[in-house]
C-alpha cells in the first residue's frame, strides 16, 4: 500500500506556494508532468481532492488549504531534525536558503554566495529575493533558514542580528549637481521617485521625508532601485538609493549623488534566522564573515 511520503509534502508545498504547476514544478527541479502524477497520486491516497485545475492557475480545495497548513508542520519539523543532525557535525554543510531583500541582493549577494562557497565547500546555496514580508512569512514557515533584511522585524520567534549601517543618499538629474543639498521637507514638494508598495526602502525614504504613505499615491513608482535611477536620469525626477547601490546604479546614468542634511537617514542591515533553528549557533558564526563581506569598497558603519 502507498503511503504518504516526505516527497509528497514537499511537492504540495511547492504547488500550494506557487499556485501553478510549472513555477512549482521548476523550483522542486521536476517536469511539470512528474509533479502532477505525483499530485495525483497523493489524491488517491488522501481519497479526497486537494486541488482545483484552472487553465492558468491551480487553487487549493477546503481540504487542500487545511492539508497544506499540517504538510508545512511536518516538513519544518523534518527539516528542523535534519538541521539537529547538521549541528552536530560542526562546520555548515548541505542545502542553506538565503532569503535577500531586493534593496541588498545585486550589490552583495554575488560576494556572500563567493565568501560562503569559499569557507564552507559542501554548502548547497539556495538563494531567493524577496520583499521583506514574504521572507518573513517563508522564515517562519521553514521555507527559508536565513535572511538578510532592513531592521528591525520584530517577530518574535525570529533572532535578528545587525550586521552594518548604511546611509541613504540623494539622486537627483545630473544638471542639478552644484544645487544646494535639499531639505527634507524640500523633498516633499519635488517629484520624488519610489519604490512600489511592499518594499521596507520605500517605508524608510517616506519616513524620511515626513510624508504618509497615503500621499505617496499621487508619487511616481519603479519596480526596481535600477529604474528608479534611470528615470532621475532621463530627468523625471529625484530620489533616495542606499549608498551600496550607488556604484552599480549610477554609472550608466546622467545622474549626480549628493549626501543629504544632518540628520542622514540611515538603515541597519542584519541576518534574520528562526529562533527554534538548531543551526542558530552556526548562523552566529556567519556573523563576522557577512561584515567582512560588507566592507570592501562601502561606506557602511559595522554594528
Amino acid at each position: 500500500m502507498i503511503q504518504i511520503s516526505i516527497r509528497h509534502l514537499r511537492y504540495f508545498d511547492a504547488l500550494a506556494q506557487h499556485g501553478h504547476f510549472g513555477r512549482a514544478a521548476e523550483a522542486c527541479a521536476i517536469s511539470q508532468p512528474a509533479l502532477s502524477v505525483q499530485m495525483k497520486e497523493l489524491e488517491e491516497i488522501l481519497g479526497a481532492p486537494l486541488i482545483e485545475r484552472g487553465a492558468r492557475q491551480i487553487r487549493l480545495t477546503a481540504i487542500g488549504e487545511a492539508f497544506a497548513l499540517r504538510a508545512r508542520d511536518i516538513l519544518r519539523s523534518v527539516d528542523e531534525l535534519a538541521n539537529l543532525a547538521r549541528a552536530a557535525h560542526g562546520p555548515l554543510t548541505g542545502r542553506l536558503r538565503i532569503g535577500v531583500i531586493p534593496t541588498i541582493a545585486p550589490y552583495l549577494l554575488p560576494r556572500l554566495i563567493q565568501a560562503l562557497s569559499a569557507r564552507f565547500p559542501d554548502l548547497d546555496l539556495r538563494p531567493r529575493e524577496a520583499v521583506t514580508q514574504k521572507l518573513v512569512e517563508d522564515l517562519i514557515e521553514g521555507r527559508l533558514d536565513i535572511a538578510l533584511v532592513a531592521l528591525p522585524i520584530s517577530e518574535p520567534s525570529l533572532v535578528e542580528h545587525p550586521l552594518f549601517s548604511e546611509e541613504f543618499v540623494l539622486v537627483r538629474p545630473e544638471a542639478d549637481a552644484d544645487r544646494p543639498v535639499p531639505y527634507p521637507e524640500t523633498l516633499r514638494t519635488m517629484r520624488l521617485l519610489l519604490l512600489e508598495e511592499g518594499h521596507c526602502f520605500r517605508d524608510q525614504a517616506l519616513s524620511f521625508c515626513k510624508m504618509s504613505p497615503s500621499v505617496s499615491r499621487d508619487l511616481m513608482e519603479g519596480s526596481s532601485l535600477s529604474t528608479l535611477v534611470q528615470m532621475v536620469g532621463a530627468g523625471i525626477g529625484v530620489t533616495l538609493i542606499p549608498q551600496m547601490a550607488v556604484d552599480i546604479e549610477t554609472r550608466t546614468a546622467p545622474v549626480a549623488v549628493a549626501r543629504l542634511r544632518d540628520p542622514r537617514p540611515s538603515r541597519t542591515i542584519g541576518l534574520v534566522w528562526r529562533r527554534s533553528n538548531p543551526l542558530s549557533g552556526q548562523f552566529a558564526g556567519l556573523i563576522d564573515l557577512l561584515k567582512e563581506v560588507a566592507r570592501p569598497g562601502q561606506d557602511i558603519t559595522a554594528v
